[in-house]
Parts: structure tokens; sequence; C-alpha cells
């Protein structure tokens, strides 16, 4: 069962954190986020979901200004071959999600433990995370302890790896 924004937000708040959520108009791309910069502090992340065409998926989570360079990124991460952006089909099944919401709150769907978690040093640092919450017409930001505890507790621990080439 795909679990929805309230679905989330009661797992986060069994773990016993606190989140703050904002609503806003959709936003699909990082640019298009740029404009709530002055109502939501702490990090702004760039997610990729990917596929090694060997059936292995990754979610990447970097900081928004990072460069991701998928050309040898497939190396850095463990993928066996070559990586793609996963389908839009694959996207809801695993993540439950749609193109334009992918976060790491999403791996909370992935109850298979198919996706491996791909967390960027810089982004780790950050005080606090900012994540749509399943749906990308809301923005939530979560200190990033907390994100990390969330991310284990449903069998995810970040694997944090330089994506810089």
């Amino acid at each position: 069962m795909t679990r929805t924004p309230q679905d989330l937000f009661a797992t986060l708040a069994g773990l016993g954190i606190e989140t703050e959520t904002v609503t806003h108009e959709p936003v699909f791309t990082v640019e298009e986020s740029q404009d709530l910069r002055g109502r939501i502090a702490g990090a702004h992340t760039k997610n990729l979901f990917l596929w090694d065409r060997k059936d292995g998926y990754f979610l990447v989570t970097a900081q928004e200004s990072a460069t991701v360079s998928l050309k040898g990124l497939h190396r850095k991460i463990g993928a066996a071959g070559r990586l793609s952006f996963g389908s839009a089909e694959a996207m809801l099944d695993l993540l439950g999600v749609t193109p334009g919401a992918v976060t790491p709150f999403g791996l909370v769907n992935d109850t298979g433990r198919r996706v491996t978690f791909i967390l960027d040093p810089n982004l780790a640092r950050a005080d606090v995370i900012n994540c749509h919450p399943l749906v990308n017409t809301m923005t939530t930001a979560i200190r990033t302890p907390d994100l990390v505890r969330f991310l284990e507790a449903t069998g995810h621990p970040p694997q944090i790896i330089d994506l810089s080439e």
C-alpha cells in the first residue's frame, strides 16, 4: 500500500521526529523550487531516481546546487553497470511518488528494500534538509540526524558517497 503524506507524518511522529511542513504551488524542478528559498530555511535537495539495467535502483540525494554526472557514477555507488533514470512506473511502484516529487521520504514505500539510498556528504553535513513529503505541493524540513534515523527505520541507511567528479 502506497503511503500518503499523512501516513508519512504519522510514521515520523511515531519515531519522535519533529518536522515543519510548508504547502505551496506544485514544483517539478529544482529551478521552480528556488522561489521557496525565502520561506523555507535549510538545505534544499536534488533527487535522482536511477536504474542500472540489472534491476538495481538507486535514489541519489545531493544539495540542489550539486553537479552530478551519471558518466562514472555507477562505479562510485556500486551499481552493476551504467546508470539511467528510472521509469515513472518504477518510481511509483518502488517509492510511491511521481516525477517532480522524488524524495528520500519515498523510501517508506520501498518495503522490499530494492532501492539503495545514496547521500552526498555536503548535504549530510547540513543541520536541516528539506524534502517533499511524497507530493510536490509541500516541502518538509527535517533535522539531518532525524532524517537518517527515519531512513534507518525504513531499512535504508544512507550510504554517504562523494558525488563530485
